[in-house]
């Protein structure tokens, strides 16, 4: 009787284990997979209605400016938006989508506020320029977490063809963000700081 209480244990213990054992880890169910990839193409809409904003926004703040280095610089991120929104374009042509625009409530408020500190400086002063590579540098910002984020997504669902295109848009976000900073570092905020007050 004692051997039978015995094996009855170890069988018990076995299946305790089957139980307990985790899953091995693997790809994505397809159902996960899918509803991902939803995601990231309702993502890439916001971006795209976000682009073609920042474009207007853009032309805003090259008028507004009073730098020929800071005009030059809005001017080659505005070129570079227009490379932006053709990449965009050709990643939804790989997800097998038509480009489409989602209302991106983010990008709007971002640049309502460039419009603001447009209206709350003085036309032809430095003071005005340091508002507006800060205006220029929050939508850089706003873009380089967008595109680090969605080239994640793209590489989480196997899709490095669209992850490519993103982190090349990526990369030159990064580098317009830096020369904001040093046009800003080198020379507009030392002569900003020079200005009387009103």
């Amino acid at each position: 009787m004692e051997k039978k209480k015995s094996d009855s244990k170890k069988d018990s213990n076995k299946k305790d284990d089957k139980k307990t054992t985790p899953a091995k880890k693997g790809k994505l169910k397809i159902e996960d997979e899918n509803a991902l990839k939803d995601f990231l193409i309702d993502e890439l809409k916001d971006i795209y209605f976000a682009e073609h904003e920042i474009m207007k926004g853009l032309e805003k703040m090259k008028e507004g400016a009073s730098s020929s280095k800071l005009k030059k610089a809005i001017e080659s991120h505005h070129k570079q938006t227009e490379k932006h929104i053709s990449r965009l374009e050709e990643a939804f042509e790989l997800l097998d989508q038509k480009p489409a625009k989602k209302k991106c409530e983010a990008i709007i408020g971002i640049l309502k506020e460039g419009d603001d500190v447009m209206e709350d400086t003085d036309e032809g002063t430095m003071t005005r320029d340091a508002a507006i590579i800060i205006a220029s540098q929050k939508v850089e910002h706003y873009e380089i977490a967008t595109y680090g984020s969605l080239a994640e997504l793209a590489r989480t669902i196997d899709r490095k063809d669209v992850a490519k295109l993103l982190e090349s848009t990526l990369k030159e976000e990064k580098k317009t963000d830096v020369t904001l900073t040093v046009l800003a570092v080198d020379k507009i905020n030392e002569q900003a700081a020079q200005e009387p007050a009103e």
